[in-house]
């Protein structure tokens, strides 16, 4: 009696795990809908592949799957992530190691949703969360593009190093489940075209938010619009602080006009900063591309997000240097060094050398983008196809770890900056993960 219940209550309970799993495996293998199932395009129309160049372009999608010195969308770009490094794939029409037998739905799944063909889960390195607002339109044209307007490229997939069992992707059909929206941009009634055109090409195409907005424990971004009040108010990523892009007066873009970010955006630089770092990248093949409409609604939209005063302390104001002790190791090698180009004064010559008085890097409590920048120089600049003659320069040869400890530590805490003290141990680490930035920057030209 005693062995049959026992059969009859294990029954009962294997009965609710067997439904469990089968749902389970049908959830993390099911396929998105897609409203392009019955559309079979082959050629397209040449203003349409155009569109979807400039949608490239709006995406950034050459930051990521494009090499210097390589066919572009090739892919091979090594990314790395906590759980191992992993590699940009090939984007390019070649039909074995490319896209070339993806359908528009097998490419809208995969864009807006992570889902390549066959159910294969894609990292979220891809920044499908962000990608999922792509409008219908802007998502055909970029297929038409990648078809029809992109060179195949003969070149394998690079596997990634995350080890078994780490490697498996069904778990991020769970994650995306928890952390990525489903569905494309919808206006917001209460603000204007402006608004809403900047809020979509900064919330989808643009992810800026991948790169500006806080990730929590399980690397999603913590706020995927306005309504989160963590939404680009600054990251760590890849060794460099992607600062606020919100009206933070110290850390963000509260003291740039509308038309400061533009021209930023425009031509890499202003009164305020230079491009650097991995906004590089996305200045040299993406930003200075844009229309100078969509330049205004993304500075309209930007504007409009409020600050932290909280956060912020009190707003920055320029303090003046009456004397300098001698003996203050780094501001000799500020003197030595940095002033010919950002002056002794720290102000900078605008617009060329950008001012250190109230740099981001030297307000923020991250350091990590005032340690890369000394350390490892910046990559090269090219407005409208001409390099950019002025270059930080690296000085990882020259400068000891604690030499550039305390020239950073004195620059965040003169003219009125208090981004605070950096330590030797803190660049030590920094030195030995990051390289110098090239003076051979990726610039597509795509046709």
């Amino acid at each position: 009696m005693n062995n049959r219940r026992f059969a009859r209550t294990a029954g009962w309970l294997v009965l609710p795990c067997v439904v469990a799993a089968g749902l389970l495996a049908w959830y993390v293998t099911r396929q998105p809908a897609s409203p392009f199932e019955q559309q079979q395009a082959t050629s397209f129309e040449p203003t349409l592949v155009s569109r979807g160049e400039y949608v490239a372009r709006v995406s950034d999608c050459v930051a990521c799957h494009s090499l210097a010195g390589k066919q572009p969308f090739a892919g091979g770009l090594e990314m790395a992530t906590p759980l191992g490094a992993i590699h940009a794939t090939n984007i390019t029409p070649d039909r074995e190691h490319g896209i070339g037998a993806y359908s528009l739905a097998d490419f809208d799944r995969a864009v807006r949703h992570g889902v390549a063909p066959g159910g294969r889960r894609l990292y979220p390195a891809m920044p499908y969360p962000s990608y999922v607002k792509l409008s219908d339109d802007d998502v055909k044209a970029l297929y038409a593009f990648f078809m029809q307007g992109v060179q195949p490229a003969n070149q394998a997939n690079i596997p990634s190093d995350i080890p078994w069992p780490l490697n498996m992707r069904w778990p991020i059909a769970l994650w995306n489940g928890v952390f990525a929206p489903t569905a494309t941009y919808t206006a917001k009634p209460g603000q204007d075209a402006l608004w809403n055109r900047g809020a979509y090409i900064v919330q989808g195409p643009g992810h800026c938010g991948s790169c500006h907005t806080p990730r929590g424990l399980a690397f999603n971004e913590k706020a995927l619009d306005e309504s989160g009040a963590p939404f680009l108010a600054g990251a760590l990523l890849d060794g460099w602080y992607a600062p606020s892009l919100r009206q933070d007066h110290n850390t963000g873009l509260g003291r740039w006009s509308e038309a400061q970010i533009v021209q930023f955006l425009k031509t890499g630089r202003n009164a305020h900063a230079v491009v650097y770092g991995s906004m590089t990248e996305a200045f040299n093949n993406s930003t200075q591309f844009m229309q100078d409409d969509d330049l205004a609604a993304i500075a309209r939209y930007l504007k409009s997000l409020p600050g932290d005063q909280q956060r912020e302390g009190s707003p920055w104001q320029y303090q003046a240097v009456a004397n300098t002790p001698a003996q203050n190791p780094g501001a000799h090698t500020y003197a030595t060094r940095c002033a010919s180009c950002h002056g002794l004064d720290g102000k900078g010559q605008p617009e060329w050398m950008p001012p250190l008085a109230g740099a981001t890097s030297a307000l923020a409590k991250e350091d990590a983008s005032a340690i890369n920048i000394t350390l490892n120089g910046s990559q090269r600049v090219v407005a409208a196809g001409m390099p950019d003659a002025y270059r930080m320069p690296a000085f990882r040869e020259q400068l000891s770890d604690q030499e550039i400890a305390d020239v950073l530590s004195y620059v965040r805490g003169t003219w009125g900056n208090n981004g605070g003290a950096i330590n030797a141990k803190a660049v030590g680490k920094l030195r030995g993960h990051t390289d110098p930035a090239s003076s051979s920057p990726i610039i597509l030209h795509m046709r």
